[in-house]
């Protein structure tokens, strides 16, 4: 917990237990230092160690990141205004939130969405909680202020569009040719692409994949393969419980079956992993990219199943010289390739994003005929009033009874 230059003098006019905790403070704003410093006192060093480690995975690295960041801008606010930041005021964090919300950009429109200013009051509840401190947000004041800032915005947020089918077959066209050095990325996109889709994944989900994540079985009866991924913890289910698992299956059609874009992926890995990058290169240089054909080529999985280290990531980096990195992308990152090769497929970029993969399945389950049920399976959606938000298309009468009544 930074406070930048409130750390020297600029905070002596604030009592001194106050001043204790802010001089005492770590940019950990969800962990209280004098408590950890009491059982440093207390316990020895690798009991303190241990008590930290657990601290700090309280909350996800997305959370922490921007709290971290809200609570800069607050108290950075509180310097300027001469206010207290720990612990606050009810009436000042109420003044805050609403100087927050009236702020605008150049173009007229609000410079922060109200979700942001709803996070930023949480972030200012999480620090005084782990200061042992009573949270200010909890004020009819503040409750008030961001009652009457969603009454006044009253505009439902701006979703990204889904990515139908049809629309994401626009995308895998729009990939680089293979070859080298972009057959490296192709290979790599067209399996995000495809297992986004497919897996109702979010971007977060997707960017954290493993190798060990993946497995292959063979359904009773059937000789295809089945890819199932199991997620771990997710944006839901922080602590693990429910061990979601996805599935997927041998899709339609070659170019659009999440098993073969694996099967090609994980063959540029491996050589990659057992060769180098200088025999990957030689690879694509030498070898003529196969001709478009609808044979699967996923039964390979399960007579050739890739030997790679189970940690290794599964979406790594790829730079515009294919090479492979050791870090997998992150969630960011995949926002920017949806909107990237939706520029290159002639949309507008700004309409698509990492959500529209995980929007996109809903909405296609829904067209193709799927029970609210098999959608909320798929997604690890609990709410069937959740479902039914994501499913949006962008002609109104798809799927619309309104065409049934004879007029």
């Amino acid at each position: 917990m930074h406070h930048g230059p409130q750390d020297s003098d600029d905070h002596d006019h604030l009592p001194a237990p106050v001043q204790h905790r802010l001089d005492r403070a770590t940019h950990s704003v969800l962990i209280d230092p004098t408590a950890l410093a009491a059982v440093r006192e207390r316990f020895d060093t690798e009991q303190a160690h241990t008590l930290g480690h657990y601290l700090t995975r309280a909350q996800s690295p997305n959370t922490l990141r921007a709290y971290r960041t809200d609570w800069s801008h607050f108290t950075a606010w509180c310097l300027a205004e001469h206010r207290q930041s720990l612990p606050a005021e009810p009436v000042d964090v109420a003044v805050y939130l609403a100087a927050c919300a009236h702020t605008r950009t150049t173009t007229g429109d609000w410079a922060l969405a109200t979700s942001t200013l709803e996070r930023r009051a949480a972030a200012i509840a999480a620090v005084h909680a782990a200061h042992g401190l009573d949270s200010p947000t909890r004020a009819d004041v503040v409750r008030t202020t961001l009652r009457g800032i969603r009454r006044t915005r009253r505009t439902r947020p701006r979703r990204k569009d889904p990515l139908i089918l049809a629309t994401l077959e626009h995308l895998l066209t729009a990939r680089p040719d293979d070859g080298w050095p972009g057959g490296v990325a192709r290979r790599r996109d067209a399996l995000l692409l495809l297992t986004g889709f497919a897996g109702a994944l979010r971007r977060s989900e997707l960017a954290a994949l493993q190798i060990g994540d993946l497995h292959l079985r063979t359904r009773p009866g059937s000789t295809h393969p089945t890819l199932t991924i199991d997620l771990g913890a997710t944006k839901t289910d922080q602590e693990g419980r429910r061990s979601d698992q996805i599935a997927l299956p041998r899709g339609r059609h070659r170019h659009t079956c999440c098993l073969c874009a694996y099967a090609d992926w994980a063959d540029l890995l491996t050589l990659h992993h057992t060769h180098g990058h200088q025999s990957l290169r030689n690879h694509l240089e030498h070898t003529p990219p196969p001709p478009p054909s609808p044979t699967h080529r996923c039964h390979d999985l399960l007579t050739h199943p890739p030997h790679l280290p189970p940690a290794t990531p599964l979406l790594p980096t790829v730079d515009r010289h294919g090479r492979i990195g050791t870090h997998p992308m992150s969630g960011r990152a995949v926002g920017e390739l949806v909107k990237r090769y939706a520029a290159r497929a002639g949309l507008n970029p700004d309409d698509f994003g990492g959500h529209s993969l995980r929007a996109g399945f809903a909405t296609q389950a829904a067209l193709g005929g799927a029970a609210d049920r098999e959608i909320m399976r798929q997604g690890r959606w609990t709410n069937p009033r959740t479902v039914h938000d994501y499913i949006r298309t962008a002609d109104p009468l798809d799927d619309n009874a309104v065409t049934r009544l004879g007029l």
